[in-house]
C-alpha cells in the first residue's frame, strides 16, 4: 500500500469529518485532500521529479500535514528535519541525503538563514510561514493557490517514502530509509492489536521527524480521526488544547509525562474525555508510571517499544490498573512481539539465548527500514542474516514477553561488571527527593569505568549524595551504585523527548568528574 490511501479512504467514507486542528484553524477530510492534490501539483510545477528528496523544517501543524502527504502524494521522498538541530546539522541532512527541495516554517526561519550556501543539490526553497516571503525563497500558498490539482502517482510498497534521521545522540545521524511498505506494515500490524476508533481525537505531541508523531498522524488519516496540533510541548498549552478540543489521544514519551504531571496546578480533572496514553521512545521509571496511573485511573495506558529503524513499534504492552499488575514485574514489559513483527534475544552471535538470559534484541518483519542512506556498510552490519541488530539490550520470559534493559552502547563495564544505567536510574527515581536523573559511564584509573548520577532534585526538597547512595545500596548491588552524583537543575533532551547521554558524557568529561 502507499502511504496517501488511507486519505483517499477518509475522503470516500466521511469528507465532511474534521482531519484536522491548528489553532483556530479546522480541516475537513475533503479540505485536506484538495490542499495535498493542489501542493502536490505545485511541487510537479517546481520540477521535482518522483524519488527526489524534499526536506521540511517546521514544527507540527496542519501545514505540515499536507506537505508531508503531498510529498507522497508527488512521488517524492520526504526528509522531516529535526526542529531543534543547528544550521550546520540541517546543512549536514541536506547534504547527506541531496534534498533538491527545502520548505521552511515562520518559527524555523532563523535557522534557515543561517544553512551552509555550498549545498549544490538544493534546487528549490518554499517558505510556509503567512508573513513576507524571504530572499531565494518562494511561497508555499501562492504556489498551491496557483496550482491545478494534480492525481496521485498511488506509490509502490518497495518505494522509499521517507529518510527519517536518528536522533544523533552518538556521531552523525544516520538517514533512516523507510519504504511505503514499511510504515503500511506498521501501522496495519499496531492498529490491528491496539484498535484506533475514528472518533478518536489525537493530540499530535510528537514532532513529526520522529515515527511516533509521523505514525500517528498517519494512523489517524487512515481511520478517520481528527488530529489537534501543537507546535511544541508546552505543559500548560498542551492542557490547556486537550481540554478545549475534548482530545481522547495522547501519545508521549517519559519526560512529557513527567513535566505534565509536575507542572504546577496541573489538574487532571480539566482531562475528562482522555481516554488512552501511549508512551514510548524513551525507558520510564516505575515510579513514575505509577504516579501517571493513580492520576489517570480511567486512562488506558499503552507501553509501545520500536525505534526508526522500524517505522516505529514492534510491541506493545496494555497495562492494567489492577495492584497485582502495578506490584508486578510484568509492569516493566515492552510487551510481547506485535502482529507484523518477530522479536529474539541474542547473543554476540546473532544465536537467540534462553529466555530470562541478557542479550542483543533482534527483530525482524515487513515493517524494518530498508537501510541507511547512503551507508552500505552500516546498513549490512545493523542487517544480518534478515534480522535488524537493534542496539538494544533486553531480556524475554517464559511468555514472550519483552524487557528492554538499556542501549547496549550506554552499559557501564566496571571492574569485569555489566551495569545497565536504566536500571540504577529507575532505583535513583523512587527516592521521593528525586525528580530527574541519568547515569553514565566514565573513566576510572581502577575499575576501568565507573557509574556516575547526574540527578534533578524536585523542587523544594535537599538530598545529599549520601542520602542517594545509601537508598540505592539498599535497592541493588553495591557495584551497580553510583559511584560519583552531580546536581543539576535539568537534564539535555533530544526534541523526541530523550536525554542526551552523548552531550552529558561530554560536560562530565570537561568537567573532569572523578
Amino acid at each position: 500500500m502507499y502511504l496517501t490511501a488511507g486519505l483517499h479512504r477518509s475522503v470516500q467514507k466521511h469528507p465532511d469529518k474534521t482531519a484536522t486542528i491548528t489553532g483556530a484553524r479546522r480541516q475537513t477530510f475533503q479540505q485536506l485532500a484538495n490542499r495535498v492534490a493542489h501542493t502536490a501539483g505545485a511541487l510537479q510545477a517546481l520540477g521535482l521529479q518522483p524519488g527526489e528528496r524534499l526536506s521540511v523544517l517546521a514544527h507540527n501543524s496542519d501545514r505540515l500535514m499536507a506537505l508531508l502527504l503531498a510529498g507522497w502524494w508527488a512521488g517524492l521522498v520526504v526528509n522531516p528535519i529535526n526542529t531543534r538541530w543547528s544550521a550546520a546539522e540541517v546543512s549536514y541532512a541536506l547534504r547527506d541525503c541531496g534534498a533538491s527541495a527545502l520548505a521552511v516554517d515562520d518559527a524555523l526561519w532563523p535557522v534557515a538563514q543561517a544553512l551552509e550556501s555550498d549545498l549544490p543539490a538544493l534546487r528549490q526553497r518554499l517558505y510556509m510561514g503567512q508573513g513576507a516571503t524571504p530572499l531565494a525563497y518562494q511561497s508555499l500558498d501562492v504556489l498551491v493557490q496557483q496550482a491545478p490539482s494534480v492525481e496521485d502517482v498511488r506509490s509502490a510498497p518497495d518505494d522509499l517514502a521517507a529518510i527519517v534521521y536518528t536522533g544523533g545522540t552518538t556521531g552523525f545521524p544516520k538517514g533512516v530509509m523507510l519504504s511505503h511498505g514499511n510504515f503500511w506494515a506498521s501501522l496495519v500490524g499496531r492498529m490491528a492489536e491496539i484498535p484506533n476508533p475514528p472518533e478518536f481525537v489525537t493530540l499530535l505531541t510528537s514532532p513529526m521527524f520522529h515515527v511516533a508523531g509521523l505514525g500517528r498522524m498517519l494512523g489517524q488519516t487512515i481511520v478517520g480521526g481528527t488530529c489537534v496540533t501543537v507546535p511544541v510541548f508546552q505543559p500548560e498549552a498542551v492542557v490547556a488544547k486537550m481540554a478545549e478540543e475534548n482530545v481522547s489521544d495522547l501519545v508521549i514519551v517519559p519526560s512529557m509525562l513527567q513535566m505534565l504531571l509536575q507542572n504546577e496546578g496541573f489538574n487532571p480533572q480539566h482531562l475528562p474525555c482522555l481516554q488512552r496514553i501511549l508512551w514510548g521512545a524513551a525507558p520510564i521509571t516505575v515510579p513514575l508510571l505509577k504516579k501517571a496511573m493513580a492520576t489517570f485511573p480511567q486512562v488506558e495506558f499503552i507501553h509501545a517499544y520500536g525505534m526508526t529503524e522500524t517505522a516505529a513499534s514492534v510491541s506493545v504492552l496494555r497495562l492494567s490498573h489492577a495492584t497485582a499488575f502495578l506490584n508486578s514485574e510484568r509492569i516493566r514489559s515492552a510487551g510481547q512481539a506485535g502482529l507484523s513483527a518477530e522479536i529474539r534475544i541474542a547473543d554476540a552471535q546473532g544465536q537467540e539465548v534462553p529466555r530470562g538470559t541478557p542479550g542483543e534484541i533482534l527483530i525482524r518483519g515487513p515493517m524494518v527500514m530498508q537501510g541507511y542512506w547512503g551507508r552500505p556498510q552500516e546498513t549490512q552490519q545493523a542487517l544480518r542474516k534478515g534480522w535488524l541488530h537493534t542496539g538494544d539490550g533486553g531480556t524475554m520470559d517464559a511468555q514472550g514477553y519483552l524487557y528492554v534493559i538499556d542501549r547496549i552502547k550506554d552499559m557501564v563495564i566496571t571492574g569485569g561488571e555489566n551495569v545497565y544505567p536504566a536500571e540504577v536510574e529507575n532505583v535513583l527515581c523512587s527516592h521521593p527527593a528525586v525528580q530527574a536523573c541519568a547515569v553514565i559511564g566514565v573513566p576510572h584509573e581502577k575499575w576501568g569505568e565507573a557509574v556516575h548520577a547526574v540527578v534533578v532534585l524536585r523542587a523544594g526538597i535537599c538530598a545529599t549524595a549520601a542520602d542517594l547512595d545509601a537508598h540505592c545500596r539498599s535497592q541493588i548491588g553495591a557495584y551497580k551504585c553510583p559511584k560519583t552524583y552531580e546536581f543539576r537543575d535539568q537534564l539535555p533532551l533530544t526534541a523526541a523527548g530523550k536525554v542526551q547521554k552523548t552531550m552529558l558524557r561530554q560536560t562530565v568529561a570537561a568537567g573532569a568528574a572523578p
